[in-house]
């Protein structure tokens, strides 16, 4: 970049006068400090009121080491400050203040001896806030290497409109060396350029201060004088740190080859752009009306100014779609986008809502015959064939519909739906190139839309399996009051593998479980209900819970090498107690009616499955309005906390005996399951009944 000096303002000539001080000192904030001999403060300055906290009046006459420097700098700052007194070599570094307002900053000195004119000794402090001074240094360095090597002309110039400095880029893009430009004006320099357009933006930015970015400019410089250029010019006011008004910087991009590519090529660029967002954007998740949302916010307004995603009613409930022409369709909007269309929103069916389209209607058509239907132009009479209704017709009559396009939704050879398209501020007609970008993003999203409803199909089959295999129990039984939930994993899957149970034994007793199918989806779905009714098998026989256990884990080495965690818990009111034992499985929570709460220190067990591992029964007193909380791991494991924090949050919730079951269950789920832990929870609590 061609160097000069500092811009002068218009009217001013080198020598005339003083200048206003410039404020690159304000931003600094450089403190002046002077010392005599002894190290004491004889002048104190604003700005080191400002930088040390102290004011002049308690400054003045204190040992500066003592004002000035943190105190574990204590000695080694009388040592500089006597070789500074002695050598009269100055010295420059960095120290940690400590402020009046018991604050720590780095500061920057520069010290240096002073005589005067009787001889005497002392010394000039000066100090900056490092931290203002290495922003600054960083400021002008990334500036200057900036400006050097960037690709794009930039120049400066002064509030006379003549050059002061150019960067190596607008040399070559106006062929005439740097030091050419400094001191003349645009004109001078161009003079094949029609400058006057330019010149009146450059006076309108230095006047108001507002910048103008991209102003078109074309014609021919040195560089090449045969040929016509265009150029994209950005302009900025230029202030000092006061405000006062330096000029105004120019940056030049040649954009020639960019104009000649011509509209055609810029739509096909921003074609492939929407493609490729929409590749992005669509399908992010595996939920049917996010991506169908998804789809409409990619139409619009790139494509169209009302986006519509409609599927066929039997396709989202897992049926194959018909392929009749001459049948109505019926339709469940999933996802409408419009772009400032109010009157063309009220015309569409709104999301969720299920209709019924005539053969005549050109969605209908669409999707009858799994081939595109466009109107370029479209008329009075074409409306009814568009819209729901006669009200909707007339709806988009008055939002100005004037081109309609629909294109099937298709995937795996199967028909979807339609994406439906219109257009009312954009003036230009849908086109083949439409055509042919509105079918791609059709093709794209209808996998994914068809990914989302098949795995939305997958996790209702499995969250149905799963809730039909969990039990029903009664509030009340034996002589337990009884509470429980079940949350299914965010996917499909992942459902399915935990499970409880509350069963009902003889003589008043009954057995509560609670157990975690390793695994997922249906298959994990499948064995849990197995385990299910075996262990209501085995538990009418009256065996000890260790003893059940035992045969559970052969059952479960049989079952396709599955593994399960599993507890087993059988109360005696009359007794008063409860037998435990523990397949692995995390601790129960033991809360007694004065609400003192444990978790059971159970021996854990090896998991059903593991086979040939002995489980042991134990056995703690169970009170009338004591309570036993079982859960599985899904309720609160996470990954970003350690098992014994969440387990400690648990306790911690349960901090009301009195409080009923159910809400205890729902503040459970509602406060532990982390929205990040893909996995079921299942949450079993029972209370002691008290005797009436």
């Amino acid at each position: 970049m061609g160097a000069t000096g500092p811009p002068v303002a218009e009217g001013t000539e080198p020598g005339s006068g003083p200048e206003r001080p410039s404020g690159l000192l304000d931003v600094l904030g450089v403190a002046s400090v002077v010392l005599d001999a002894e190290g004491r403060i004889v002048l104190w300055s604003p700005q080191a009121e400002e930088l040390f906290g102290y004011p002049a009046q308690e400054a003045l006459g204190a040992y500066a080491a003592r004002v000035m420097v943190h105190e574990e700098h204590l000695d080694l700052v009388r040592k500089l400050f006597a070789d500074v007194m002695t050598t009269g070599r100055g010295w420059a570094g960095a120290f940690p203040v400590r402020r009046k307002d018991g604050s720590t900053r780095l500061v920057e000195f520069r010290t240096m001896r002073l005589l005067d004119d009787q001889g005497d000794v002392y010394a000039l402090g000066l100090a900056a806030d490092q931290s203002t001074v290495r922003q600054l240094e960083q400021d002008v360095a990334l500036s200057t290497r900036m400006i050097a090597q960037s690709p794009i002309g930039l120049a400066v110039l002064d509030t006379g409109l003549r050059y002061v400095s150019v960067n190596a880029a607008l040399e070559r893009i106006n062929g005439v060396p740097a030091e050419e430009h400094i001191g003349r004006t645009i004109g001078e320099v161009l003079p094949m350029l029609e400058v006057a357009p330019l010149e009146a933006a450059l006076r309108h930015v230095l006047e108001t201060g507002q910048p103008l970015v991209g102003h078109p400019t074309s014609g021919r410089t040195a560089a090449d004088p045969h040929e016509d250029h265009a150029w994209s010019v950005s302009l900025y006011r230029l202030e000092d740190a006061l405000g006062r008004v330096l000029g105004v910087a120019k940056s030049v991009m040649d954009v020639t080859e960019q104009r000649r590519a011509g509209v055609e090529a810029e739509t096909a660029r921003r074609r492939l752009a929407l493609i490729a967002d929409a590749s992005a954007r669509i399908g992010t998740t595996l939920e049917l009306d996010r991506t169908a949302s998804e789809l409409a916010d990619v139409a619009v307004p790139e494509l169209a100014d009302v986006a519509a995603v409609d599927l066929l009613d039997s396709v989202i409930g897992g049926r194959r779609s018909s392929a009749d022409p001459c049948e109505p369709a019926v339709i469940r909007a999933l996802a409408v986008r419009a772009d400032n269309a109010p009157e063309a929103m009220q015309a569409a069916d709104p999301p969720g809502q299920v209709a019924r389209y005539g053969p005549d209607r050109l969605v209908t058509e669409c999707v009858r015959s799994a081939r595109p239907v466009m109107i370029p132009q479209v008329k009075d009479e074409d409306l009814p064939r568009i819209a729901r209704s006669p009200e909707a017709a007339a709806l988009l009559a008055r939002a100005g519909v004037h081109s309609y396009l629909a294109v099937p939704l298709i995937a795996r050879g199967e028909v979807l739906g339609a994406l439906d398209l219109k257009r009312i501020h954009n003036p230009l007609p849908f086109g083949e190139d439409d055509l042919l970008l509105a079918r791609e993003l059709a093709a794209r999203a209808a996998v994914q839309i068809d990914n989302a409803r098949w795995y939305q199909n997958a996790r209702d089959t499995a969250i149905t399996l799963q809730r039909s295999l969990l039990p029903t129990h009664p509030s009340v039984t034996g002589g337990l009051e009884v509470a429980s939930r079940y949350q299914p994993a965010g996917a499909a899957t992942e459902v399915g593998g935990d499970w409880f149970d509350v069963i009902p034994l003889g003589e008043g007793r009954t057995a509560l479980v609670v157990g975690d199918v390793m695994g997922s989806g249906i298959t994990a779905a499948a064995t849990m209900g197995r385990l299910r009714t075996a262990t209501n098998t085995l538990a009418s026989l009256g065996l000890d819970p260790a003893v059940l256990l035992e045969h559970l884990d052969r059952i479960t080495s049989d079952l396709d090498h599955s593994i399960a965690t599993c507890l087993y818990a059988v109360h005696d009111p009359r007794q008063r107690r409860c037998l435990i034992a523990n397949a692995g499985h995390l601790p129960p929570v033991h809360i007694r009616r004065d609400g003192g709460r444990e978790l059971l220190d159970l021996p854990t067990g090896a998991p059903l499955g593991v086979g040939g591992v002995e489980f042991t029964t134990t056995v703690f007193t169970f009170d009338p309005g004591d309570e036993l909380v079982l859960y599985t791991d899904g309720l609160v494991e996470t990954r970003s906390h350690s098992l014994d924090e969440r387990l400690d949050t648990l306790l911690g919730l349960l901090d009301d005996p009195a409080r009923p079951l159910k809400e205890v269950c729902d503040l459970l789920v509602r406060t532990l399951h982390h929205p990040d832990n893909h996995d079921d929870v299942a949450v079993l609590i029972a209370r002691a009944r008290t005797e009436d």
